[in-house]
C-alpha cells in the first residue's frame, strides 16, 4: 500500500467513526468558553495512528490530540482529527480530518476527508491535487468584488481584535464572508474553486499541514505569518489571483 493509499484509508475509517456517532450525544473531555474537545477527537486520533503506526512503524506522529510513535524519525503524519470539533458537537455537519505527511522539513502528502457529504481530497508534492480522484483547481478570480472569503479569529484578545478588523475591512469589497468553523475544509474549498481566499490570525500545523500542500498545488498562495505560540501560524490563502494586500 503506498502512503497515500494508506493515508485515505486511515482518514476514510476514522470518517466512519466520526459518521456514526454523529448526531448523538458526544462526551465532552474539555470544555472553555471558546473551545470544546470531545472523547471522539482521542478515539478517532487513536484509530488513525493504530492504523498509520501499524503499516509504518518507524514513523514519527504529532496530533492535535498528542504525539505517538519515534519522534527523532523524518517521516512525521500530521493530523487532525476532527477539524471543526465545534460543528461536529452542536450537529452541524462541517468537519472533516486532516492528515499530512511530512518528511524532514517539507510536507510531501495530504488528504482531507469530508465524512458526512463523502468527499476526499487528495495531493502528493509534485502531483495534481484531487477532489475524488478528479484533478481540481483554484478559482480565476481576481477582484475581491467577485469573491467570497472566510475568515477565522482567534480566541485571545489580540487575534480577536486583528480577525474582526480583517472581516470589517473585506466585508465592504468582497461579494460574501464566511466564518464556516473548519480551516482544512475552508482550505480544501480554496483548492476547488469554492471559496477564493481564507485569512485567519492564529491557526495551528495539523489545522492546516494537508490544507497548504492542497492549495499551493491547485495552483493558489499560502502565507504564514508569525505567531507567539510554537507551531501555530497566521495564515492568508488565496487563488493565488485575490491580491493579499486588498484583503488585508
Amino acid at each position: 500500500m503506498t502512503d497515500l493509499e494508506l493515508t485515505v484509508h486511515a482518514a476514510h475509517e476514522a470518517g466512519k467513526l466520526l459518521r456514526e456517532h454523529f448526531g448523538s450525544e458526544a462526551v465532552v473531555d474539555e470544555a472553555s468558553h471558546h473551545d470544546i474537545k470531545l472523547a471522539l477527537d482521542k478515539q478517532s486520533q487513536d484509530l488513525i495512528q493504530s492504523i498509520l503506526l501499524t503499516a509504518r512503524p518507524d514513523d514519527a506522529f504529532y496530533g492535535e490530540e498528542g504525539i505517538g510513535g519515534k519522534q527523532d524519525a523524518e517521516r512525521q503524519w500530521i493530523v487532525d482529527p476532527i477539524d471543526g470539533t465545534v460543528n461536529y458537537f452542536y450537529g452541524i455537519p462541517h468537519f472533516c480530518v486532516s492528515i499530512a505527511l511530512r518528511v524532514g522539513e517539507e510536507i510531501v502528502l495530504g488528504v482531507i476527508h469530508d465524512p458526512i457529504v463523502g468527499e476526499t481530497w487528495t495531493v502528493e508534492k509534485g502531483a495534481p491535487p484531487m477532489l475524488d480522484g478528479k484533478p481540481i483547481r483554484c478559482s480565476q478570480r481576481s477582484k475581491l468584488e467577485e469573491s467570497v472569503l472566510f475568515i477565522g479569529c482567534g480566541k485571545d484578545e489580540e487575534a480577536l481584535r486583528l480577525g474582526l478588523e480583517r472581516f470589517r475591512k473585506a466585508s465592504v469589497r468582497a461579494r460574501k464572508m464566511r466564518m464556516m468553523g473548519s480551516a482544512a475544509l475552508g482550505l480544501a474549498y480554496i483548492a476547488t474553486g469554492r471559496l477564493d481566499a481564507y485569512v485567519e490570525s492564529r491557526i495551528s500545523l495539523w489545522d492546516i499541514a494537508a490544507g497548504k500542500l492542497l492549495v499551493e498545488a491547485a495552483g493558489g498562495k499560502v502565507d504564514l505569518g508569525p505567531s507567539t505560540k510554537e507551531d501555530s501560524w497566521s495564515i492568508v490563502a488565496t487563488n493565488g489571483r485575490i491580491p493579499i494586500e486588498e484583503i488585508l
